[in-house]
């Protein structure tokens, strides 16, 4: 069975990645290097506050 919040948690990282990518060709620098950023914070909950023991 798919597990609901690491899951949402996955395909937000994977937004934030999109929004990144897609400000900093915008030039828009701030915005990509929060949502790198977000993007990171959110893989190191899922991998480490989210795991299966």
């Amino acid at each position: 069975m798919v597990e609901t919040v690491p899951t949402v948690l996955a395909v937000v990282v994977v937004v934030l990645f999109g929004v990144a990518l897609w400000a900093m060709s915008a030039g828009n620098f701030a915005l990509a290097g929060t949502s790198f950023l977000s993007a990171s914070i959110g893989i190191y909950f899922r991998e480490t506050r989210l795991r299966d023991e």
